[in-house]
C-alpha cells in the first residue's frame, strides 16, 4: 500500500475551524475533500494535543555514521579488490555490526559497482613511451600510407593461462585505471607465438 498523500497545515486549520463551529466530520469530509479517517485524526490531535502540525518521524536510524561510510570509500579507493566480507570484518573491530549487504548498499550509493578485473599488459615505462613515440611519429599518416603496411596477427598459446576471475569495487569509467585491472605478461610459465 502506498504512503497517502500529506495534508498540507493551511487545510488541517480548516478541518479544525469547522469542526469548532459545529459541522459534523462527515459533513467536514465532503466539504474538504478528505477522508473521515484524516479528518478524525487531525480533531482528535487537536484536542489532546491543542495543536494540528503534522508529526514527522525521521525513519529507520542509519546502522552506519557518516564517517564510517566514509571509511568504507576510502578502504575500496584505496583497494578495490577488498571484499565486502573483509569490510564487515574491518567494521566489526571498530564495534559496529553490519550485514554484507549493507556494505554493499552503502557502496552502491556512492557510485562504487562490483566489477570483473579487466586484463591489461603489464607496461612498463620504456613500453609506454615508445608507444607513444610511435603514435606521434605516425598518427598524421593518411590511408595511402597505412594502405601499403604489411599486416600480421599474432596469437600466443600458453602453457599456463592465467585465467582467474577478480572482482573488484569501482566507479563508471574506471575500468582502465591501473588498479582496477590485471596485469598480464608474457610467456608466463611457457608460451609459444604464432603469427598469421
Amino acid at each position: 500500500m502506498g504512503k497517502s498523500k500529506e495534508i498540507s497545515q493551511d487545510l488541517r486549520k480548516k478541518i479544525v475551524d469547522l469542526h469548532k463551529s459545529g459541522s459534523s466530520l462527515e459533513a467536514i469530509s465532503k466539504c474538504l475533500k478528505v477522508s473521515h479517517s484524516s479528518g478524525q485524526t487531525i480533531v482528535r490531535k487537536y484536542k489532546h494535543l491543542g495543536t494540528t502540525q503534522a508529526s514527522y518521524h525521521s525513519g529507520r536510524r542509519r546502522v552506519l555514521s557518516s564517517r564510517d561510510e566514509c571509511t568504507l570509500v576510502r578502504k575500496v579507493q584505496i583497494n578495490p579488490r577488498t571484499t565486502a566480507k573483509d569490510l564487515v570484518k574491518m567494521l566489526e573491530e571498530t564495534g559496529a555490526k553490519v550485514s554484507i549487504s549493507t556494505v554493499k548498499r552503502v557502496l552502491y550509493r556512492h557510485n562504487l559497482k562490483g566489477r570483473s578485473a579487466r586484463k591489461k599488459p603489464l607496461l612498463q615505462n620504456h613500453h609506454k613511451k615508445a608507444r607513444l613515440r610511435f603514435a606521434t611519429a605516425h598518427g598524421h599518416k593518411d590511408r595511402t600510407f597505412w594502405r601499403n603496411v604489411f599486416w600480421s596477427d599474432e596469437t600466443k598459446i600458453e602453457l599456463f593461462s592465467h585465467n582467474d576471475h577478480h572482482y573488484l569495487w569501482r566507479k563508471k569509467g574506471d575500468a582502465c585505471k591501473p588498479k582496477n585491472t590485471i596485469p598480464t605478461v608474457k610467456h608466463g610459465g611457457g608460451s609459444i607465438m604464432l603469427w598469421g
